[in-house]
């Protein structure tokens, strides 16, 4: 048990080690950046803080968090078709140092055992999920979790494949995706996104909403 703990800790401060190198303790935003890293056109419209939470009296409190979230998702590690039996749907395709992003439109509200968001990696080895995602209209008045850290998603139009086109309003949103033509999903207003890197390590910190560690992944 002692080892487990130990191991949630580092995951916790961001330490471990990926596919794509090291990771370093996260404990600022001027963490070193992996020279993988690229960007991209769909990340126009997000923004993120990426700002570590610091090993502080919190640490115990964000450790329970980790673990017991670790535990409910466990099953959706490597298994995205299990996710995709329970309710999950492709709600973005690769969005560049993040992931892709699979929702679960019956979650409601906040639960660190229920993530309505699952962001997984697309390896050579197949899907492996990262992060996990929680959305909000406002910034919470209190941190769900010890430290939180959030980021921002622009106003969209989602289409039923993940292709996704910024839009202010519903109104705005074309009947089939401009890019392939899939069927309108649904729309969703400015929205303030906390994210929870507890399947892969991210130099960024734990909440970062981009991970230059997954860069490796870009191409999908």
């Amino acid at each position: 048990m002692r080892r487990l703990l130990v191991t949630a800790s580092l995951v916790a401060l961001g330490v471990g080690c990926g596919s794509a190198g090291s990771a370093s303790a996260a404990g600022s935003s001027s963490a070193k950046v992996n020279p993988l890293r690229s960007t991209c056109g769909l990340c126009v419209g997000i923004s993120v803080s990426t700002t570590a939470a610091s090993p502080t009296s919190e640490m115990s409190s964000l450790t329970a968090d980790v673990l017991a979230v670790r535990f409910a998702t466990a099953k959706y590690a490597s298994n995205l078709a299990l996710a995709k039996a329970d309710g999950y749907q492709i709600i973005t395709r690769m969005i560049p140092d993040m992931g892709y992003q699979f929702m679960n439109p019956a979650v409601k509200g906040f639960d660190v055992t229920r993530p309505p968001i699952l962001v997984y990696e697309h390896t050579v080895n197949g899907w492996q999920l990262g992060a996990l995602e929680w959305v909000f209209t406002s910034k919470p008045a209190t941190p769900p979790l010890p430290g939180a850290q959030y980021g921002t998603f622009g106003a969209a139009c989602h289409y039923v494949d993940g292709t996704f086109v910024f839009a202010s309003s519903e109104s705005k949103c074309a009947p089939t995706s401009p890019q392939t033509g899939a069927k309108f999903n649904f729309w969703h207003p400015n929205l303030v996104t906390l994210h929870f890197w507890v399947w892969y390590p991210n130099s960024a910190g734990i909440y970062s909403g981009m991970n230059p560690l997954v860069a490796p992944f870009n191409a999908g």
